[in-house]
């Protein structure tokens, strides 16, 4: 039996077909105040003030910060978003119905958020082919919500080797032991798809699947963040509840029945 309603049926089939799905922001308000909110950071850090075109400013952020500066740039950023008690929240209504429908409704959330911030021909900022699955860290069962605070498309995004052809090239990847990541990325790179992402936009993937980025060609910064979900009573790998993630949903009837104890002698 499948009580799902045709729209929930309907994304559910796309993103184990694709492994992701791209779709509008459901709560801009609140992406626009995210994209605000970094945009002031960068300012604060740079000594210089607010931009008229937030979006500009971000893209040819390359021209105000010196690559050595690039992390600590980074983990300023990171820090003052996370300082701020809405964002978490923010970050979640952005795909919370999406979320809901291919996770479910007792979620938990990753407590840190993960930013990408990739010159145009920097490579060190560079995350090669790979499946957060295939070690002990990560579970099966997470998922991904990626969100642009820039337009990004070809090298400027991330790519995907969709779940079929990611199934046939797992069963080779013993082949690729002595040859390197770069040899199995050659090897794949024909049926790896780039994600056209503009902003206002969002991507939700599974990491069980191979993906990265390549060096960014374009003429533009690329700015994403990312954070992890995963259904409250799925397995856990060793990045654990309370530890790597928090609980950001939990329905009464859990609440109760996590408490619940037999009344002493009932068995007896």
């Amino acid at each position: 039996m499948d009580f799902l309603k045709k729209i929930e049926t309907d994304l559910s089939a796309a993103f184990v077909q694709n492994g992701y799905i791209v779709q509008q922001c459901e709560n801009l308000s609140a992406l626009d105040k995210i994209r605000h909110k970094t945009v002031d950071l960068a300012t604060n850090f740079l000594e210089v003030p607010y931009p008229e075109d937030a979006g500009e400013f971000l893209d040819k952020i390359f021209s105000l910060v010196p690559v050595e500066k690039l992390n600590s740039f980074r983990l300023h950023i990171i820090s003052g978003l996370m300082a701020e008690a809405w964002f978490r929240e923010a970050y979640f209504s952005c795909a919370r119905s999406l979320v809901e429908t291919i996770v479910g409704n007792e979620l938990v959330m990753q407590r840190n958020i993960g930013l990408s911030i990739q010159f145009p021909g920097d490579d060190s900022s560079l995350l090669p082919l790979h499946s957060d699955s295939w070690g002990s860290e990560c579970s099966p069962f997470e998922v991904v919500l990626w969100i642009p605070l820039v337009d990004c498309h070809r090298t400027k995004s991330m790519f995907i080797l969709p779940p079929a052809a990611d199934a046939k090239w797992r069963e080779r990847v013993k082949e690729f032991a002595g040859a390197g990541t770069e040899s199995l990325y050659r090897a794949v790179e024909p049926e790896i798809e780039w994600l056209e992402v503009p902003y206002g936009n969002v991507v939700l993937f599974t990491p069980t699947i191979m993906h990265g980025n390549r060096l960014n060609q374009e003429s533009t910064t690329r700015w994403s963040m990312n954070i992890r979900f995963k259904g409250l009573f799925t397995p856990y790998s060793d990045k654990r509840l309370g530890e790597y993630f928090a609980p950001i949903a939990v329905r009464a009837a859990s609440k109760i029945g996590m408490k619940f104890t037999m009344p002493g002698g009932f068995n007896e």
